[in-house]
């Protein structure tokens, strides 16, 4: 039996997001689907019976409106649900280990700070080893298309660009294919950014000498990204891609290339440092500011 996509849910509108959104990649991949949903018990010894009926009667009607919700999407896509007992992120990682990717919800924007992703989701994008999607609450399936004539979404439309975050310090094979594959799948325009940031030194003198600096190595840096996706475009030649190379820092650059995009790509170091698994400043950039879906996809 093929890996399936699993969708993490908790009852939220962020997870029914994440299962909706999980259910079409599903169709588009043509895997099944298995929902996952993990409750924490801890009842005090008087009303520990009851409180563990209600406990299960609570997330097998999570995982009855998750079902619901992809059928109604997706009726054709095989779906199969899990309840299991014990810590969300032990659970979910446990999960993930077995799945072609997985999609969680993410929750929501406040203010001007951007996505507040939960701990369970960092704990999991942390430490995964299959790719993660963070998905918000608001959205839709139309969201990952152009919009209609009208300003509408609208599923009749192409899909949005896929944008892929290339470090070219460190270009890998899992992130750039994920990415390629991904925009042949919704039959999407790649784009490829890479930001580099000019350090010249204080009193650099006149302003064109930094110009033409900075010029000849953003031509040296969009000269590498095009040899790094040239071998990418040969094994995906109905992918139409665009590289594109940016003098800023990346995850300010990143925030801005994801503007209006259908999925963003990233990449996730997976080492183990001194005070355990962290994401990279450019992957929490993207998971804290970006609003459409994240795909982070780890490697060593």
């Amino acid at each position: 039996m093929p890996a399936p996509v699993v969708a993490g849910i908790d009852g939220s509108a962020e997870s029914l997001a994440a299962a909706a959104w999980a259910a079409h990649e599903a169709e588009r991949r043509n895997l099944p689907l298995h929902l996952v949903h993990a409750w924490n018990w801890h009842p005090r010894r008087q009303e520990g019976e009851i409180a563990g009926a209600a406990q299960r009667h609570r997330a097998r009607t999570v995982l009855r409106r998750a079902e619901e919700r992809v059928r109604a999407e997706c009726p054709d896509v095989p779906c199969t649900g899990e309840q299991t007992e014990g810590p969300a992120t032990a659970a979910l990682l446990k999960a993930v280990d077995q799945a072609d990717l997985m999609v969680l919800g993410s929750r929501g924007l406040s203010g001007f700070t951007g996505l507040l992703v939960g701990s369970v989701a960092l704990g999991v994008v942390a430490k995964a080893t299959r790719p993660v999607v963070l998905v918000r609450a608001d959205e839709e399936t139309a969201g990952e298309h152009v919009s209609a004539r009208d300003d509408s979404a609208s599923t009749d439309t192409g899909h949005r660009d896929v944008v892929l975050a290339v470090d070219l310090g460190e270009a890998c094979d899992e992130v750039i294919g994920f990415a390629f594959e991904a925009a042949r799948l919704r039959r999407a325009r790649l784009r490829a950014v890479h930001a580099w940031h000019t350090s010249g030194p204080v009193g650099l003198g006149p302003g064109d000498v930094g110009l033409v600096r900075a010029s000849w190595q953003g031509e040296e840096w969009l000269d590498f990204l095009k040899a790094v996706l040239r071998t990418w475009r040969d094994e995906y030649p109905d992918v139409e891609v665009m590289g594109t190379v940016v003098d800023d820092k990346p995850s300010t650059a990143l925030v801005r290339a994801a503007a209006g995009a259908g999925l963003l790509v990233v990449g996730h170091r997976l080492t183990e440092r001194p005070l355990g698994p962290r994401t990279g400043p450019v992957t929490h950039a993207a998971v804290h500011h970006v609003g459409c879906p994240v795909a982070v996809v780890p490697h060593f």
